[in-house]
């Protein structure tokens, strides 16, 4: 059943202004670790909107919104209770990952800016480290340098990687922290961005070299599509195209579908299945209606706004 759409701007006049927190964690096979993080931080009165783990990559994706207090009081304590039952020494996982909290990025959803939120990842870079003396990186538009701005700049190395490199190389030290690693809950990237959309194509083949392959032509590094990011995988015995888009509305996600279909007809390959890690806007479909519209098991209660409706009864005012 289609939900009804959230109105952003009634919001915006009604309540405080919304921000969204998307932390990813290190962890997506202890479903017991999994929730004592998420009851961490819905313990602050924010507002627990989507759970994705998978055992493959290792991770999970917790998104929460609330007002901007209480997000960042319920990302710190995520973090808090990450490092307390992660151990990145003991983590397997294909997905990439320099901390028990990898990443944790604030992101404006209504009635606050993009500069706002990267002034509360750095308030909250400062309180982890306080905390729980865990160094912090800051990204994308929280970032003080440049070249931290990317992601995949700061995790270059990863947990092992970086351990080595943390106290000798000036260039790696962290924002907040000394040049030393929590022992076992590694570094947390902190930062605020827009709206970022993460999909994964299986292919219909186990042969992961074909999804590196394709990941390589169609990322943005690549020459391929602009605002895309990709790599391959093999996960749950499939081929898998990870990818996340920076700026959906420059491409769209059919354009990202037909690119991938195309290359994997070239090593006689085809798409499978897919799947969105987290929540999506409803600007997503829109700018993809007819491509949406041809996915028999597509979920709508994955756009934020449907998600947000959902729970708009629920919502007190006094704590928003």
């Amino acid at each position: 059943m289609q939900l009804p759409r959230w109105n952003f701007a009634g919001y915006a006049l009604a309540m405080a202004p919304l921000v969204e927190c998307v932390p990813n964690f290190s962890e997506g096979r202890d479903l017991a670790k999994i929730q004592a993080i998420a009851q961490a931080m819905e313990g602050t009165g924010v507002y627990l909107l989507d759970q994705h783990v998978d055992a493959d990559h290792n991770r999970c994706v917790i998104t929460i919104a609330g007002d901007r207090g209480a997000v960042q009081e319920a990302a710190v304590r995520g973090v808090g209770k990450a490092a307390e039952l992660i151990d990145l020494n003991l983590h397997r996982g294909v997905h990439p990952r320099l901390g028990a909290a990898d990443v944790v990025p604030f992101v404006p959803v209504a009635g606050i800016t993009l500069e706002e939120c990267a002034e509360i990842a750095r308030c909250a870079g400062a309180e982890i480290w306080k905390r729980y003396g865990i160094p912090v990186y800051l990204y994308e538009a929280a970032a003080a340098l440049h070249d931290r701005r990317r992601l995949e700049n700061i995790r270059r190395g990863q947990f092992e990687g970086l351990g080595e490199e943390i106290a000798r190389d000036p260039a790696r030290r962290p924002d907040f922290g000394k040049a030393k690693l929590h022992s076992t809950a590694g570094a947390v990237v902190v930062g605020a961005r827009k709206f970022l959309i993460a999909y994964n194509i299986f292919l219909n083949t186990a042969d992961v070299q074909i999804a590196k392959r394709i990941a390589q032509t169609v990322r943005a590094s690549g020459g391929g599509l602009p605002c895309v990011k990709a790599a391959g995988f093999l996960v749950r015995g499939k081929a898998q195209v990870s990818m996340n888009l920076t700026d959906f509305e420059q491409t769209p996600i059919h354009k990202v579908y037909e690119a991938v279909e195309k290359e994997a007809l070239r090593y006689g390959a085809k798409p499978e299945s897919n799947e969105f890690i987290g929540l999506i806007p409803q600007r997503t479909v829109d700018l993809s209606a007819q491509w949406f519209a041809r996915q028999k098991d597509f979920d709508s209660s994955i756009i934020l706004e449907n998600r947000l409706a959902a729970i708009a009864g629920r919502m007190d005012r006094a704590a928003f």
